[in-house]
């Protein structure tokens, strides 16, 4: 597996992570815990040293899982974890207030088996706590051995700018696919000036991109695609034309449309390492195998051109969850 930096930080980490937010969190019933497990230790066998969970997935069993998947490997892995969208008790809470980082960063210790998080992201941006204070509040848990990196996730350009003087931003969390390319306009130029490494999240559109959701898929009551306006069974429909694209270039290389989006992610830039995620072992290994494909500059061009063209349906989030983002 190749390896790349985070930007100029230092830290280190495979081409391709694993995102582990869907083995216990947003995606419906999933495996058992030992084949979770036996799932998270196969991503390190095809070469990923990258996993990425949050506090709020769950809340706190997934950090529990990751924990335990890795307790005999810790050494040989980087996990990033997430504040701010849970108290320490499990409740639900929109804040990163320094109190709350604290108390909340103690128990992901815990449940990670670590005396230090080697990335540690603002899960979300919270309107209520000045960025320079929650900065503040990492910078001191850098100082103290707790953590290794500060991290932000779906923070805006101004954001980032902020944080970074009180203490350096290793990495943004953002979503970036080929059909949500928000972040080049103001956020992926700002990482590249700053020296910042990127993490694309939902670098496979939710699954969209794989080419196997339809008009006809059913999603589980607990699956949240299931109230997405980019889910609803007119946006699927229309935006099969997205998957009509990444196919035509997946025939021609012999790969699939999950593993073209990816390869053109990769693509991108040489400090961005995408983290889809899955509970398949089948679909990892797809993943994986994207480091694999070659995409020439005409071709990247090509597709950029294409999907430009391409209208996509609904929005990514409820408008209830969308305000949290971008602040």
């Amino acid at each position: 597996m190749e390896k790349r930096v985070l930007g100029s930080s230092g830290l280190e980490v495979s081409a391709i992570g694993l995102g582990c937010m869907g083995m216990s969190h947003h995606r419906g019933n999933v495996s058992s815990t030992t084949e979770l497990i036996a799932l998270i230790r196969s991503a390190l066998d095809l070469g990923v040293t990258f996993f990425d969970t949050a506090q709020v997935y769950g809340p706190f069993t997934n950090e529990q899982l990751v924990g335990d998947a890795l307790a005999p490997l810790i050494d040989q892995v980087i996990i990033a974890t997430k504040f701010g969208l849970t108290d320490e008790h499990g409740n639900a809470t929109w804040s990163s207030r320094p109190e709350l980082i604290r108390s909340t960063v103690e128990g992901s210790l815990t449940r990670l088996g670590v005396e230090t998080i080697d990335l540690l992201f603002q899960h979300r941006v919270d309107p209520n706590t000045p960025i320079e204070e929650v900065a503040g509040t990492v910078k001191e848990l850098i100082a103290e051995g707790k953590v290794r990196h500060f991290g932000l996730s779906e923070a805006s350009a101004q954001t980032i700018r902020r944080a970074n003087l009180v203490q350096p931003v290793t990495a943004v969390q953002s979503e970036y696919s080929l059909w949500y390319r928000t972040p080049e306009t103001e956020v992926l130029p700002t990482c590249e000036e700053l020296g910042i490494g990127f993490v694309p999240y939902s670098p496979l559109g939710r699954g969209f991109l794989t080419g196997t959701i339809d008009e006809t898929t059913n999603f589980e009551d607990a699956d949240s695609r299931k109230g997405s306006p980019q889910f609803t069974i007119e946006a699927r429909t229309a935006n099969q034309s997205i998957i009509e694209l990444l196919t035509s270039v997946a025939d021609l290389k012999g790969a699939t449309p999950a593993q073209i989006a990816l390869a053109w992610l990769l693509a991108q830039r040489t400090w961005i390492s995408p983290i889809p995620g899955t509970t398949k072992l089948h679909r990892l290994e797809e993943n994986v195998a994207a480091v694999n494909i070659d995409l020439s500059e005409d071709e990247r061009a090509a597709l950029r051109r294409a999907a430009s063209e391409i209208k996509i349906v609904g929005g990514r989030y409820p408008e209830s969850l969308e305000r949290m983002t971008g602040l």
